[in-house]
């Protein structure tokens, strides 16, 4: 498949050849769910905790006498009807994750890059730095390319540089990633994904 990149500069546009097995698949709809949720689900901290009657301290010895007294037996003060006491069905950190094998993740990431390309959402460039730290050089090319409307915008190069990072993280509408960190949630919740060449490359080869 050849796709029209489009050059930052004044150049004028190139192209490039992809493979039609990873941008040119149909879009599988409950495997992207499934992977979406997965990949959310294993972002889940899990951290919810309480204690039990045996965790919480105290409550050794028996309150009063067993009998003599006229109140209800009690043996401790650490029970889940006393105040201070343990919880019953103490909730205790979770892991939340999903397994999803590697074959089934592959799959969603061409499913997701395929409709992105039909959707006309991924767009080429030819490259993605910047020779100095400005969120101005930033706006400037969302402008250049139609784009400055957009409510999010995901920025992939081989290796985000410094200067690109610099310059973009000020922007609430921007978002940056290299090939290695692509997750399935961030090229889905993107309005228009803009990658280079070079990432686009890389992107065939690891999925190909």
């Amino acid at each position: 498949m050849e796709l029209q990149t489009k050059n930052t500069s004044d150049a004028a546009p190139g192209q490039i050849t992809v493979a039609d097995e990873v941008f040119a698949q149909p879009f599988n709809e409950p495997l992207v769910h499934q992977v979406v949720v997965a990949y959310l689900a294993g972002a889940r901290a899990g951290t919810r905790a309480q204690k039990s009657r045996a965790q919480v301290s105290g409550g050794g010895s028996k309150p009063w006498r067993q009998k003599g007294t006229g109140r209800a037996r009690a043996g401790s003060t650490r029970g889940p009807i006393w105040r201070g006491g343990g919880v019953t069905f103490a909730a205790r950190p979770q892991d939340h994750s999903q397994k999803v094998n590697r074959k089934m993740y592959r799959a969603a990431m061409r499913a997701i890059f395929s409709e992105l390309l039909r959707q006309d959402r991924l767009q080429v460039v030819d490259k993605l730095t910047f020779p100095e730290i400005k969120t101005k050089q930033v706006i400037a090319l969302l402008k250049t390319l139609d784009l400055a409307d957009q409510r999010r915008v995901l920025l992939v190069s081989e290796e985000v540089e410094l200067n690109l990072y610099l310059s973009a993280r000020n922007l609430a509408q921007v978002a940056l990633s290299d090939v290695s960190s692509l997750d399935p949630v961030n090229l889905v919740g993107a309005d228009t994904v803009l990658i280079t060449v070079g990432a686009m490359q890389r992107v065939g080869e690891w999925l190909g």
